[in-house]
């Protein structure tokens, strides 16, 4: 599912009918998703809880400010991983209510990005994170499935937004980085991809996985059918103007929703997860954390080295969780074996 498409689905009710009854209006967008019945229930809790704090505090979605959100998710009672799943279903629904508005006065957004808020003191926050192996070979073959009869509009930015998610995933990129690359950077068929910066002196290549060479093929094919103007690797529009890092976020969250992984995670898979686990596969197969750290872009190897130990430490926890469940498994055939 695009972001585009969510778009469409969600003024089904104008603006007007979700200040007036923002729970039926939710519950009638999310009969056309085509979310797992778990994932709607989930949202539909979600934003009933929320919808209850508005009522305390006397606001609804027309008066509601980074105040009140801010409140509501510091005051939960759980992880942070699950304060941020909040989180964003609250600054994607205000997005699309506030859709003609500026992007930049959505509330919810505000907090996201607020490294400092008082809502990530939770209990038990996650360390660096990665896509176990599973959810990783799942998205990689949710790119390459059929995208279906879309209209030619929602079709590039779906193949767009796969792409983009393969450049982060396969090639460790940043967000800022996406948004500034040029369909020069990007040679048809090759395993560098070029990334420019500011400085000169900081330009660098990191090196592509095959998938992501695959994909970017296929959307530079694409944008070229559909002769999308101006330079930009990733346009947001017709047009050629660049995206905007909230819209990459949307896109990956969009996709990720889609492969069928978000709900096996106590974490949400940001561009920064896809970027770790970039160099997650690299440190499995051997390349030497200095590479790793050159491909990425990191100006100190020690950098490159926090990250592998992270990594090691991530892989030890999969281990262990890994060989818990097989003995409780053990255990439970064993015990089936008596009755």
């Amino acid at each position: 599912m695009t972001a585009s498409a969510e778009s469409h689905g969600i003024f089904d009710h104008t603006r007007a009918n979700w200040y007036a009854d923002p729970r039926s209006a939710f519950d009638s967008w999310m009969a056309k998703q085509a979310f797992k019945a778990s994932s709607a229930d989930v949202y539909r809790a979600q934003w009933g809880l929320f919808l209850e704090w508005l009522t305390v505090k006397r606001v609804d979605l027309r008066t509601v400010d980074r105040l009140a959100i801010e409140q509501f998710v510091t005051q939960l009672e759980i992880r942070k991983p699950q304060r941020i799943r909040y989180l964003r279903l609250i600054e994607r629904v205000l997005d699309h209510v506030r859709e003609i508005e500026m992007a930049s006065t959505n509330p919810a957004r505000f907090i996201a990005q607020d490294g400092e808020a008082s809502w990530r003191d939770a209990r038990e926050n996650e360390p660096t994170g990665f896509l176990a192996h599973g959810e990783r070979a799942a998205l990689i073959s949710y790119l390459f499935s059929a995208i279906g009869d879309l209209p030619a509009g929602q079709r590039w930015r779906e193949r767009r937004d796969r792409a983009l998610v393969g450049t982060f995933l396969g090639g460790g990129v940043k967000t800022g980085e996406a948004a500034a690359l040029t369909v020069s950077n990007y040679a048809w068929n090759q395993p560098w991809l070029a990334i420019e910066a500011t400085n000169p002196a900081l330009n660098r290549e990191t090196r592509l996985a095959p998938f992501a060479i695959a994909l970017l093929d296929s959307w530079v094919s694409e944008r070229k059918t559909v002769r999308l103007l101006g330079n930009l690797l990733f346009p947001s529009a017709p047009s050629g103007r660049p995206m905007h890092k909230a819209t990459m976020l949307r896109a990956v969250d969009a996709v990720i929703e889609a492969a069928g992984i978000a709900n096996s995670r106590t974490a949400r898979a940001s561009p920064q997860t896809l970027r770790n686990t970039f160099a997650a596969e690299l440190f499995e197969s051997g390349t030497a954390a200095e590479r790793v750290g050159q491909w990425l872009g990191f100006q100190q190897q020690i950098s490159a080295h926090r990250l592998h130990r992270a990594w090691e430490n991530w892989t030890g926890e999969e281990i262990r969780e890994r060989d818990l469940a097989a003995a409780q498994e053990s255990g439970h055939q064993e015990t089936r074996g008596f009755e």
